[in-house]
C-alpha cells in the first residue's frame, strides 16, 4: 500500500502535470483551428499498455480523451492495447506513443497501481 503522504505528493504532481498538459494541447488546438493553414498531422496511434488494473486503463484512457486533440478509441479484448487517435503526430507514430507511455501512463500507474 502506498502510504499517504507519498501519494499525495504524487497526485499534486499528477494534477500539475495534467492541467500544464491541457493549456498546451488546448492552445495548440485554437491555433489550428484560428489559423488558415492546416497543422495538423492525424493518425491513429496503437499505445501497449503497462497498466493491468481496470482502474488505471479505465482512469488512461479518459485522461486521453479529455485532453484536446485526441481521443481513445479502443482498448484491445486482451487490455494490452490501447488505440489513440491524435490530431498532432510528433516526428513520428512511435514518439507520440512514447509521450503516453513514458508521461500519461507512467503518472497513471503512479497514483493508482499498488506500488511499494
Amino acid at each position: 500500500m502506498i502510504p499517504a503522504v507519498v501519494w499525495l505528493g504524487r497526485a499534486a504532481g499528477f494534477l500539475a502535470f495534467y492541467v500544464w498538459e491541457l493549456v498546451v494541447s488546448s492552445l495548440r488546438v485554437a491555433y489550428d483551428v484560428l489559423t488558415p493553414t492546416l497543422h495538423m498531422r492525424p493518425a491513429i496511434v496503437a499505445v501497449p499498455l503497462d497498466v493491468r488494473s481496470d482502474m488505471a486503463i479505465t482512469l488512461l484512457a479518459n485522461l486521453v480523451s479529455l485532453t484536446p486533440g485526441s481521443l481513445t478509441l479502443d482498448v484491445s479484448a486482451d487490455r494490452r492495447t490501447l488505440y489513440v487517435h491524435v490530431m498532432f503526430v510528433g516526428g513520428d507514430a512511435d514518439e507520440t506513443r512514447r509521450g503516453i507511455k513514458d508521461q500519461l501512463e507512467r503518472r497513471v500507474a503512479g497514483l493508482v497501481e499498488r506500488t511499494g
